[in-house]
């Protein structure tokens, strides 16, 4: 009798086992897939996760309440239409004010914003800043185009993976930014006039793992590099984490090749020497040799998932002190991890006669970004208006001998 109950159990597991495997995974619920990390290979698996987003026409991002506006920048264009045909499509952001964008209650990540301004060639003046989960001091603080790897002011095709810029002036970034109580966006607008703002913020509430750490991005500006002085792109990091990316918005303020610089990674108690130092300023952003086309033997613009040269400006024709370029690399297959600190530095380096290196005096911008567990160290403060206008400094004439 013993024998024929377990035989009878044993049969109704494997029975059940097997039903279980011909049905397929239960459900998505609780502990099942919270809808994050998307990619190709999951997109088919169900998920209680709730999808939202945020617009003009949308602000507060609750279900069933998008496109009820009677009032907005569209109110004229659908006079004849009324509600519910792209009555606020925009906002305007009048000068010298903070907007918020989205203000989010709960669990969940962003997982893709869209915006575009107007003007465009005063994106150094408007600000994103991101707060999480409460914080007072944000854990993203970057001038709009920087922040999209498109400095300058000035428009360049970017087609990565984390980061797109399209025409004729779209702004697009799919970084995953987690929170675990609340997320805010706001738009910061620091010129003397008004601007208006075209965006979307798509997110979706759902699970965030304990371990999921907060994503940053801040800004730095050094408009003439002192001599023999490393550039810093990020310093100050405490706690743990990984760096995922660098934007260079590098002026050229003397003549020929710059890019000789090493970059530096001083992690977890580094002094003097760092745990990663790199080649040259074009071999870290996967370039070589100058990013020179070999052919036309001038330099060569490319835009890849993980890295890329967008931008090559021409000399400022009132100061001219030299070329523009803007750069971008992403360790997303390669983060860059730390256990409790990190600074980032990068040489400006040229080259002189014989055969010597030549430390240069460059206008350098920056945005890193990483993600760590908060709280994070307080950011230094953003550079004031005059320092993050894009107009370059005057470059001194030579002293007569």
């Amino acid at each position: 009798m013993r024998f024929t109950i377990s035989f009878c159990v044993l049969a109704a597991v494997v029975f059940c086992g097997a039903t279980a495997r011909a049905q397929g995974p239960a459900p998505a619920g609780p502990g099942g897939f919270n809808g994050l990390d998307m990619n190709m290979g999951n997109l088919s698996r169900l998920s209680n996760a709730e999808t939202r987003s945020i617009s003009p026409e949308n602000p507060t991002g609750e279900k069933g309440k998008g496109g009820m506006a009677t009032e907005g920048t569209g109110k004229g264009a659908s006079r004849e239409l009324g509600q519910g045909w792209k009555v606020s499509p925009s906002v305007r952001i009048k000068a010298g004010t903070t907007f918020t964008m989205a203000d989010i209650t709960g669990s969940g990540a962003i997982q893709q914003i869209w915006m575009t301004p107007a003007p465009i060639n005063k994106t150094r003046l408007f600000i994103i800043r991101c707060y999480w989960d409460g914080e007072t001091e944000p854990s993203v603080e970057v001038p709009m185009g920087d922040f999209f790897a498109c400095g300058w002011g000035s428009y360049g095709q970017i087609n990565s993976l984390p980061v797109c810029v399209n025409p004729g002036s779209a702004f697009n970034c799919y970084w995953n930014m987690p929170f675990h109580k609340k997320a805010r966006i706001t738009m910061e607008n620091l010129d003397d006039k008004d601007m208006t703002l075209y965006f979307q913020v798509n997110y979706t509430l759902t699970d965030v793992p304990a371990d999921a750490a907060m994503f940053h991005a801040q800004f730095r500006r050094v408009g003439k590099l002192p001599v023999k002085t490393d550039y810093t792109i990020l310093d100050g990091v405490k706690g743990r984490g990984q760096y995922v990316g660098t934007y260079l918005a590098w002026e050229v303020r003397s003549p020929g090749w710059w890019g000789e610089g090493e970059i530096k990674f001083f992690m977890d108690g580094d002094k003097e020497f760092p745990t990663i130092c790199g080649t040259g300023t074009e071999d870290y952003f996967c370039g070589s040799y100058n990013f020179e086309n070999q052919l036309t033997k001038k330099y060569q613009t490319f835009s890849t998932p993980y890295t890329g040269l967008t931008q090559v400006l021409p000399p400022d024709i009132a100061y001219k002190p030299g070329q523009r370029f803007g750069l971008y690399r992403w360790h997303i297959a390669d983060p860059i991890r730390f256990k409790d600190d990190l600074k980032v530095t990068i040489q400006a380096l040229g080259w002189q006669s014989g055969g010597r290196y030549l430390p240069l005096e460059d206008d350098i911008a920056s945005v890193a970004y990483w993600y760590q567990a908060e709280p994070h160290a307080k950011f230094p403060a953003l550079p004031g208006k005059e320092q993050l206008i894009v107009g370059p400094l005057k470059v001194e004439a030579p002293k007569a001998p």
